[in-house]
């Protein structure tokens, strides 16, 4: 048995395909056939069905694929642990972030690792939080930036920021002309939400069951971008974290952001990784300049406006 087999059995089990498992392993399809035969051989059990149309893999196939992905990803941390001795700021990196978080935090923050790390790549995988976790325990991603809580005693957790809510709503709605809200004036409204699998949802119906507020029934959006749009036609209003309304996002017109009166309501975000892997301290050190984000990012003020030159197109409401 040897890691490169181990490796064409792991293409197998993502693709059940030979074609395509061959293809991904940059070795002809007879190859790959080939040596997955010979691991059968030598393991004295059966790893794959192979049927017409597709190909599966056995029960044990499947829980030797997964294994096998544990002791890639181990052997993958050796090399870069060999790697970063000799040069330590150096080598691969593979990061998960949520959909609701990346495109906002990530160019506030890739400028300042770029400074700091300046030989390292930074390999960023867009997810929703169940499937970066489920990558976190296979080894397919060394670490993620998620939302907490995170109820996950194999991964290590190192907090960053927190991150306030601010009320999404049109300009001609009841909730526009107010100050900073409280969270009784949320009491019978009803919110636009993203579908199911966004903790953004999650957390935005903590907020409407703590407020008395509810959803708004027949919509669910599928990214924040969605929810924007819908506030600025009149469909509804929502709640937008404070980094999806800064620059350098365009925003769109029609929209007023309400910030919330202290304690507001809000979204605490975190670095994870495993707690046995051996990048630990560079893990801290990334964690560290990620955690560096200026204070006003976190603050609806100075929120992204129209076009230079032209009115805002969007309203911010404070005291």
């Amino acid at each position: 048995m040897n890691l490169r087999d181990l490796s064409y059995l792991v293409a197998l089990a993502e693709h059940r395909h030979f074609g395509r498992a061959a293809e991904a392993s940059f070795v002809s399809q007879p190859t790959l056939s080939t040596q997955i035969r010979k691991l059968e051989d030598e393991l004295g059990v059966a790893l794959v069905e192979r049927t017409p149309r597709k190909v599966l893999l056995t029960e044990t196939g499947r829980e030797i694929a997964r294994r096998a992905r544990g002791v890639l990803s181990q052997v993958d941390e050796i090399k870069a642990i060999a790697q970063r001795t000799r040069d330590p700021e150096s080598g691969t990196i593979r990061l998960g972030i949520f959909p609701t978080l990346g495109p906002y935090l990530l160019p506030h923050v890739i400028p300042a690792l770029r400074e700091r790390f300046p030989r390292l790549e930074l390999l960023l995988r867009e997810e929703k939080t169940e499937q970066i976790l489920h990558m976190l325990r296979e080894g397919t991603l060394d670490a993620g930036i998620l939302a907490l809580p995170v109820h996950d005693d194999s991964l290590h957790t190192e907090f960053l920021f927190e991150e306030p809510f601010v009320l999404a709503v049109p300009s001609g709605h009841p909730l526009a002309h107010h100050g900073r809200l409280r969270m009784e004036d949320l009491a019978e409204q009803n919110l636009l939400l993203l579908e199911d699998g966004h903790c953004l949802r999650d957390q935005a119906l903590e907020v409407c069951h703590m407020a008395g507020a509810g959803e708004k029934s027949g919509f669910r959006a599928t990214s924040l971008e969605t929810l924007r749009q819908m506030v600025s036609a009149n469909v509804g209003i929502t709640l937008l974290p404070t980094l999806a309304v800064k620059p350098p996002v365009a925003q769109s017109g029609n929209v007023h952001l309400i910030e919330f009166e202290e304690p507001a309501p809000s979204r605490r975000i975190a670095m994870l990784w495993r707690k046995s892997s051996a990048m630990t301290p560079f893990f801290e050190a990334l964690a560290s300049v990620m955690r560096d984000v200026p204070a006003e990012l976190f603050s609806a003020r100075g929120c992204a406006t129209g076009q230079p030159g032209r009115p805002s197109d969007v309203a911010l409401t404070t005291p």
